[in-house]
């Protein structure tokens, strides 16, 4: 259930998390984080040892509301290593006519998974949605944003509201071009909800992102006779950049789509073995 707010009362929240190799142990990442507001770092842990900082973000109000505004912005240097997630889904609040907002800024020169649960809107939200990546000619990342309007489970649809999201990715390797611009624009009882061109009646919908490495031919088909049949299809848009998107009829279903995808990539972009973080099976 939603929190009761008191009328006029918003969270702005700023979170900034910065990863730099340990200059007296190079093979160590360390984590310097500064916040402002109720948006912190629940812990950073080393489950795989200490050259990759797994980090949990919290948001204690436990959603976000009308008026709301959040930002993260996390940079990871060259050397440095980190994947970051979420102990539980992202929830958007009735907005009672106002208008929340979160933006997230990525800028990655070492490598970084970006892995947060789900983002579920409830009914009547107003959301507005930013995800800015930034990689370096050296970056590795992979990142995956996943959305569900309404709350099936308890028989709510996204009737009233609006979602709108726009994720950019830019690459220094390409020049420092827009490699991936995505907009997402949907409002309650869109036709988009419903129509075969868009979500087609199902209610949850994901991508998943991987780049910092020039993919080749046989790399890609390798990739997509490895994967499950269940798995998000990928495809290459940019040299160094594959997309993998998932529409689904639950959360369950599109992480496992993803999930599928991340556990095949993650060895051959970032050297690892798929370790889901423990966070996961809580």
């Amino acid at each position: 259930m939603a929190p009761i707010y008191s009328r006029g009362v918003t969270w702005h929240a700023r979170l900034s998390l910065d990863y730099q190799p340990d200059p007296h142990d190079g093979g160590r990442t360390l984590l310097a984080r500064t916040h402002h507001g109720p948006l912190v770092v629940q812990k950073a842990l080393y489950p795989e040892g200490p050259a990759l900082c797994h980090t949990l973000i919290v948001h204690p109000p436990g959603g976000i509301a009308g008026g709301d505004h959040l930002t993260i912005a996390a940079s990871v240097a060259a050397g440095a290593q980190a994947l970051v997630t979420t102990p539980g889904a992202t929830k958007w609040y009735k907005a009672n006519g106002r208008r929340a907002a979160q933006s997230i800024s990525l800028s990655i020169d070492g490598r970084l998974e970006w892995l947060p649960q789900e983002a579920i809107v409830f009914n009547q939200a107003r959301v507005c949605s930013s995800i800015d990546i930034a990689i370096g000619r050296q970056a590795r990342t992979i990142g995956w944003d996943i959305v569900a309007l309404g709350r099936a489970a308890a028989g709510e649809t996204f009737d009233d509201g609006a979602f709108a999201q726009t994720i950019r990715l830019t690459d220094a390797g390409e020049g420092g071009r827009l490699q991936w611009v995505e907009r997402t624009r949907i409002a309650g009882s869109d036709a988009l909800l419903a129509s075969p061109v868009g979500l087609a009646g199902r209610h949850v919908f994901g991508c998943l992102w991987a780049a910092g490495h020039a993919w080749r031919d046989s790399e890609i088909e390798t990739l997509r006779q490895q994967l499950p049949a269940a798995a998000a299809p990928i495809t290459r848009v940019a040299p160094r950049l594959l997309l993998a998107r998932v529409l689904a009829t639950s959360t369950p279903a599109a992480r496992r789509a993803l999930h599928d995808v991340w556990a095949a990539l993650r060895p051959l972009l970032l050297g690892r073995p798929a370790q889901p973080p423990r966070i996961w099976a809580t």
